[in-house]
């Protein structure tokens, strides 16, 4: 036990370190990049007197250390600044897009998952066969291919020739006109089943399948790759052929012994893609026009709205770094040879 709260301490105080490197590296680059904060925020049509008084409102009339302090300090309170653009608090702001970008994470990684673990264990029980090597090459692909790329591909397929999935947004006009959802919890899914507004739901559905489906690409690679590799391993295990010995029913070995031992690893993967998928979707929500943090980024980003770009970054870090602790945690609570390395 000692071990384990030795190696606790030192995961969270790395966790920490980084997200303090990740603060001060982007606060530092947004300060370096040509820009007038003051004329962004009072528009370049202000006064004299209104750019001065911009300056002194967001600090800019102190020294660069002095608004460093200021700024760590606002952070610990829970104050990410002011958008530049909006002249809203930056945290408020995220917490409008994060649940659109959320929805589609959410849905992707159970997507990948499901199909993952289904494709790998089917190729590993099939290993060196054909079927093996074409989810091999599918799962390769998936890790592979530009989500861009492939995002306007389903959109001229199942949008320009087909016509059968929407092309962007979160929800089509019709529904927004005449079955409108009440915000609750920013799930435009989970909202619509709590209002009993089942065709807004089924037009939530329809709108997520090719975002949702671009973005389930990578994880689903990795999660296939991972099962399949894990499968082949633990089949060749000593406890697996003496159970094939005595006669044990190949569906019990196959899906109650061996799967669960190889999931363990999938699952660790598919944390860590969770958290990737969170930054990674951005180009997704452009293209899609979907109304996340991915959008809200690209915006500030074309704005020079640094106050949000330092925003989402941290947020996005904090993410990262918050689910890689966690997966670390548990993992040395499974395995105890870990915490000892």
């Amino acid at each position: 036990m000692a071990s384990f709260k030795s190696y606790l301490v030192r995961r969270i105080v790395l966790a920490l370190l980084v997200l303090y490197f990740v603060i001060t590296i982007t606060f530092i680059l947004s300060h370096v990049v040509p820009s007038d904060p003051a004329e962004l925020y009072v528009g370049p049509k202000a006064t004299k007197e209104q750019r001065e008084k911009a300056i002194i409102e967001l600090g800019l009339d102190k020294p660069l250390y002095v608004q460093y302090i200021n700024y760590i300090f606002g952070l610990l309170k829970g104050d990410l600044g002011t958008s530049l653009r909006a002249h809203t608090p930056v945290l408020h702001d995220i917490l409008v897009y994060l649940p659109a970008t959320l929805e589609i994470v959410v849905i992707a990684n159970i997507i990948a998952l499901f199909i993952g673990i289904l494709f790998g264990t089917f190729s590993a029980l099939k290993k060196d066969h054909l079927e093996d090597h074409l989810i091999r090459f599918i799962s390769v692909g998936g890790v592979s291919i530009p989500s861009f790329w492939f995002a306007l591909l389903t959109q001229l397929i199942f949008f320009g020739i087909l016509g059968i999935l929407p092309l962007d947004g979160r929800l089509s006009t019709e529904t927004q006109l005449f079955n409108p959802i009440k915000t609750i919890t920013g799930f435009y899914t989970v909202d619509s089943l709590l209002n009993g507004n089942f065709p807004a739901f089924l037009d939530c559905l329809r709108h997520l399948i090719l975002p949702a489906t671009v973005l389930a690409t990578y994880p689903i690679g990795l999660v296939t790759r991972m099962v399949r590799s894990m499968m082949v391993e633990v089949l060749n295990e000593n406890y697996i052929r003496f159970a094939k010995a005595n006669g044990f029913r190949e569906n019990l070995i196959y899906y109650k012994y061996a799967l669960r031992n190889a999931l363990t690893p999938a699952l660790m993967a598919l944390g860590l893609s969770f958290a990737y998928s969170i930054t990674g979707a951005f180009l997704v929500e452009v293209i899609f026009s979907w109304p996340g943090l991915g959008t809200y980024t690209v915006n500030a980003i074309l704005e020079n709205d640094y106050p949000s770009i330092l925003g989402v970054t941290i947020v996005g870090t904090i993410f990262y770094v918050a689910i890689n602790l966690l997966l670390d945690i548990l993992q040395a609570y499974i395995d105890p040879r870990v915490r000892l390395q």
